[in-house]
């Protein structure tokens, strides 16, 4: 059977284990790769952004060299290499688990329980939730699962289908290191701009992919892509920019403003400004279904796209090789 075809069974039946099963609540794999990666940090940690290109490379590199190792150990054997993908897929995609927390998040906002959503909101993002009030909270998990659909799902898939196996655990450890590593904190701001900046090159087409499905998938695809074209560029991050923006319009809401991040506050642009309302607590599961929707366009995107090309490789070889050879003298 060919190559294609065993990672569209497995990219499939990973994505579905995650729909069904979720995140682990011990042993996940990521959270291996995310001690081991620490205990790298220690032995190699300066201020300096060799260091950190040394970090990244080692971390990124292993994981990528694992996941080769293992697609090769079962290239002979095509029910190992389905179940290889279905476990890479399963481990390194997140979707379950962000609508999960969104979902909880919004119950309590319907229920009045501001309190409690506070408490849970740590779990999805970085916010500091004592500055939120509940509109403000929403907002917070609307951007999250905007930006987690990309990271945690669509960014995978894109580089499963382009690397398979060691394409989608690579893009996984190199997520991962930018959120370890790569913000901009004293310790960080020159030790992690090698994770940062592959964080941003990993995720490029994955981001815009997301906001050409948010677009598609979402209520209102015009508003979608005018928001997109007016307000992607003036966010920070980006990749976060064109998927916030694509969201905001595909839901018709605001999204972006003044953020608080553990006391440190940002202005940022409001995207979907002229055309949006502000977020409100239904707007949650709004987004959660927006994102489940994507997750699942993007496999079928993704798919398609590594079983065409495999399909064009493998028929320009063949027509190579049934070209009459000239003459020889």
């Amino acid at each position: 059977m060919r190559a294609d075809r065993l990672y569209a069974y497995g990219a499939a039946t990973g994505l579905l284990g995650d729909l069904l099963l979720g995140d682990p609540r011990r042993g996940h794999p990521v959270a291996a790769f995310g001690r081991v990666a620490g205990a790298v940090e220690r032995l190699l940690w300066r201020d300096h952004r060799g260091q950190g290109a040394l970090h990244a490379v080692v971390c990124a590199g292993g994981a990528v060299a694992l996941g080769a190792v293992a697609e090769q150990a079962v290239r002979r054997s095509p029910a190992a290499s389905v179940a290889l993908v279905s476990a890479a897929t399963w481990a390194v995609v997140g979707g379950s688990s962000l609508v999960r927390e969104a979902r909880a998040i919004g119950r309590a906002l319907e229920a009045g329980d501001v309190e409690a959503a506070r408490e849970r909101l740590p779990r999805l993002c970085g916010r500091d939730p004592h500055a939120l009030d509940a509109d403000g909270i929403a907002r917070a998990v609307v951007e999250s699962v905007a930006e987690n659909t990309s990271d945690a799902v669509v960014g995978a898939l894109v580089w499963g289908a382009v690397g398979g196996v060691p394409g989608l655990v690579g893009f996984r450890a190199v997520n991962t290191l930018d959120a370890m590593v790569g913000h901009r904190s004293p310790r960080y701001l020159r030790y992690g701009w090698a994770a940062a900046r592959l964080d941003d090159v990993a995720g490029w087409p994955g981001a815009r992919l997301t906001a050409v499905l948010a677009a598609v998938a979402g209520d209102d695809p015009r508003g979608a892509l005018r928001a997109w074209r007016a307000d992607a560029r003036k966010h920070p991050s980006p990749n976060a920019g064109p998927v916030e923006a694509s969201f905001a319009g595909a839901l018709g809401v605001r999204l972006g403003g003044t953020l608080s991040y553990a006391g440190r506050v940002e202005h940022r642009p409001v995207l979907n400004g002229a055309a949006g309302r502000p977020v409100v607590a239904r707007d949650i599961e709004r987004a959660a279904w927006l994102s489940r929707r994507v997750a699942l366009l993007a496999l079928g995107v993704t798919v398609a796209a590594r079983v065409v090309a495999t399909s064009v490789v493998a028929w320009n070889q063949s027509n190579r090789s049934n070209q009459p050879k000239g003459r020889t003298t």
